[in-house]
This record gives C-alpha cells, sequence and structure tokens, in this order.
C-alpha cells in the first residue's frame, strides 16, 4: 500500500457503494481484533524513539498516510489521527476518489477549500442559488478582503449560460474555480457537471491554467451522485446531513487526486479544521446505514412532493424528480443522478406572513435548518439558511417569500 496516497485501497473499485459504508477503511487485525474501530481518544502520539520521529515528520511533510511505511506513524491529533484516516479512506472508496481530507463542518471543508485554491485577484464562477455559508464566503470575505470576483452562471445545464458567466470572470482576471452545488441549496436546481467540466478544460488554452471544477455534492451525497466521475476535480460534502443521518454532529469532507487533497490536508492543518476521533468515530457508525436511510427518505420525499404539488395553497414546487421531460435539466439528472434526493423547496401561496402561518402550525415536523437526519426539518429559507444573502440577489435566484425548504 505503500505506493497509494493517504492508504487508498484500490480493491473497492468493485464493491458496492453500501458495501464500501459498511467497512472499508477498518482492518480489524491492525486493532487487537476488534469487530469495530475503537476511538483514539489522544491529542499526541508517542514515538518509538528518536529516528522514529524523524521518520514520521518526514512522511508526513512528504504526504504519506501514518500507515504507509513500518517506520512512520501518527504525530499529533490536529495533523491526523486512525479515526480520521479510517473515515478518510472510506470517504474516497465512496467518491471513488484517490484521496480524501474530511473536516469539522461542510463549512469548514468549504473555506478550507476555497481559501486553498483561489489566489487574491481571481474570480470564481459559481451557480446559483448558493448556500447560504457559501455565498457569504466568496460575497462578504473573499471579495472585499481578496478582491476575488464571484460570478453567477444563471443556468447551469445551458452551454451558453456557463461560458457567458466564464467570459464576464476572465474579464475581471484568472478564473481559479468554477463552484458547482447541483442540486442547488435550497432549490434543488440541477447543474451540468460534465458540461461544465469540459468548458473548464478549454479555458487551458485560453488563460494558461485550467480552473478547478469543485462540486458541493451536499444534496445527494455519495450514493445518489459521483461528481468525480462526470469530470469534477473535487466533490465536497457536508457529512453533517446524509453521511451523519441524524442530527447529532457536524463534518465535511473533500475527496479526489491526491496532488489536490494533499494541500488541503496541509491548510487543514494550518487552520485547525481537522474533525476529531469520536466524531469520525460517529460517522463512521452511521455511514453503515447512509443506504438504508437514503432510499427510505427519497421514498418518502417523492410521496410529500407529490401530496404538496396537488395542494391548493401551494404555489410551486421545486424537486428534481418533478423536472419536466425533455427538458435540458431532466436529460442531465437521468443521467447523472440515481435518485431525486429527499430535500426540497415549496411556494406558499401568499408570502412570509402566510408561510410563517403555516410553519407555525406545524405538529409533527421540526423547524429548524439542517437536513438528511431522521426527523423531518422545515424551514423558511429567505429569513434562516439565506437571510445572509441580500433580498434582491436571493430573489433573483429563485428564492422568495414564500419558499419553504423541507428536508424529509
Amino acid at each position: 500500500m505503500a505506493d497509494l496516497p493517504l492508504g487508498a485501497d484500490r480493491d473497492h473499485q468493485a464493491w458496492h457503494p453500501e458495501t464500501i459504508a459498511v467497512g472499508h477503511g477498518y482492518h480489524p487485525a491492525e486493532h487487537h481484533g476488534s469487530a469495530k474501530p475503537p476511538v483514539y481518544l489522544t491529542s499526541t502520539f508517542v514515538y518509538r524513539d528518536s529516528m522514529h520521529a524523524k521518520t514520521a515528520h518526514e512522511g508526513y511533510i512528504a504526504g504519506r498516510a501514518p500507515q504507509s511505511g513500518a517506520d512512520e506513524g501518527y504525530i499529533y491529533a490536529r495533523l491526523d489521527h486512525p479515526n480520521m484516516q479510517m473515515l478518510q479512506d472510506r470517504m474516497a472508496a465512496l467518491d471513488r476518489a484517490e484521496a480524501c481530507a474530511v473536516f469539522n463542518s461542510g463549512m469548514a471543508a468549504i473555506s478550507t477549500t476555497l481559501l486553498s485554491l483561489v489566489r487574491p485577484g481571481e474570480s470564481v464562477v459559481h451557480t446559483s442559488p448558493l448556500y447560504g455559508g457559501t455565498d457569504g464566503l466568496l460575497n462578504n470575505l473573499m471579495a472585499p478582503a481578496h478582491g476575488v470576483k464571484p460570478v453567477a452562471i444563471a443556468d447551469a445545464v445551458d452551454e451558453a449560460s456557463i461560458t457567458g458567466a466564464v467570459d464576464q470572470a476572465l474579464a475581471h482576471g484568472r478564473l481559479g474555480v468554477i463552484w458547482v452545488e447541483t442540486p442547488s441549496n435550497p432549490l434543488a436546481g440541477i447543474a451540468d457537471i460534465a458540461l461544465i467540466a469540459r468548458i473548464a478544460r478549454r479555458l487551458e488554452l485560453q488563460q494558461g491554467s485550467r480552473p478547478l471544477v469543485v462540486v458541493d455534492n451536499t444534496f445527494m451525497g455519495p450514493l445518489l451522485q459521483n461528481p468525480l466521475e462526470q469530470g469534477a476535480d473535487l466533490c465536497m460534502t457536508s457529512l453533517t446531513k446524509y453521511a451523519s443521518g441524524h442530527s447529532d454532529l457536524l463534518g465535511g469532507s473533500v475527496s479526489g487526486r491526491f496532488a489536490l487533497i494533499d494541500p488541503l490536508r496541509k491548510m487543514r492543518t494550518v487552520m485547525g479544521t481537522h474533525l476529531d476521533p469520536h466524531g469520525c468515530w460517529l460517522l463512521l457508525r452511521s455511514l453503515e446505514t447512509m443506504g438504508l436511510r437514503t432510499e427510505r427518505a427519497c421514498r418518502n420525499a417523492a410521496a410529500v412532493a407529490r401530496f404538496l404539488r396537488d395542494h391548493p395553497k401551494v404555489a410551486r414546487v421545486t424537486y428534481a424528480g418533478f423536472l419536466p421531460e425533455g427538458s435540458a435539466a431532466r436529460a442531465t439528472f437521468e443521467r447523472q443522478c440515481a435518485g431525486a434526493g429527499s430535500t426540497f423547496v415549496f411556494d406558499i401561496k401568499g408570502g412570509e406572513a402566510e408561510a410563517f402561518r403555516m410553519l407555525d402550525a406545524l405538529k409533527l415536523l421540526r423547524l429548524a435548518v439542517s437536513l438528511g437526519g431522521t426527523e423531518t426539518l422545515i424551514c423558511h429559507s429567505a429569513t434562516t439558511t439565506h437571510f445572509s444573502v441580500p433580498k434582491a440577489r436571493r430573489e433573483a435566484s429563485g428564492v422568495t417569500d414564500a419558499t419553504i425548504r423541507l428536508s424529509v
């Protein structure tokens, strides 16, 4: 395994994703035969001797995984630890990637990635709408502090729309990253990853380097969509959501080629955005049931979406399963996704007052942000997840005062 970065294991390529989710990355023989992974609740690791300390640090600086050689090992839990290595191996296998880095939240994964990849003065092309945290990072931090220019794509399945956004970005400066949410948060809009990747490759001749395509796969997860197989460079997932599945922890991951992941791991060390051993252990446990939870959640969401579509007080249901037959979005969805997911939005007839009245009358659903847990969560997007997005930009992207997000 020494030639496989970050402890990657190629055996997983022939396995079903649910098989990978149950045990990949954990070897009982290396942990006293324990059937399940122990929790390594330690902040630091003891060297055998001075030479071992030297080789361990050499291995870390070179980007090798701690288990890649007998003379190397773990150093300090902020750099790496056994539970994090197990989780990274498993997520890399699920994402069909060479390597993975995990973080202490989805937003930590997003921030570490964008701050690592985008240089001051560059531009970022992105799908629209964006998750409120990502929107805030780009527009409220990176734009004023680093001179970064965010440019939105109006229609992420239309080549002319994508190239128009790219041309606008290039007028500002070098295009560093194309950030893709598909399905988008909260409108579940579809982006054509393969098309965007082809456009990114063409830019290598135009600007001398190819912008990286990073896909936020949170709304689908690895069982319903594989961005790397569609041509993306990196796949980001908020593990807080479907991977965790119980609304009891925070986590995030980024998967891709080792050459792209290793710098993110080093930036994670500097920023302190690593995931703790107990959080990693909980995620390893939760991944084992992700397939069952995803299947049931998608089935229930489809039933709820059909109910809402026929309700006289609902003006619109934006659900991936309802994309019009014959449309570019529908064709992309069918080629790219294995299901419609279980998070979508609907617009109540009226505005904020009517939306609040409906939300406050609910008896079973829980009024809260987040998604992907065992409970059904519902929220008013404009005043919660997207409250920080200016009203004009929010409404232009389709998030109105009548929009309600539902995660079944």
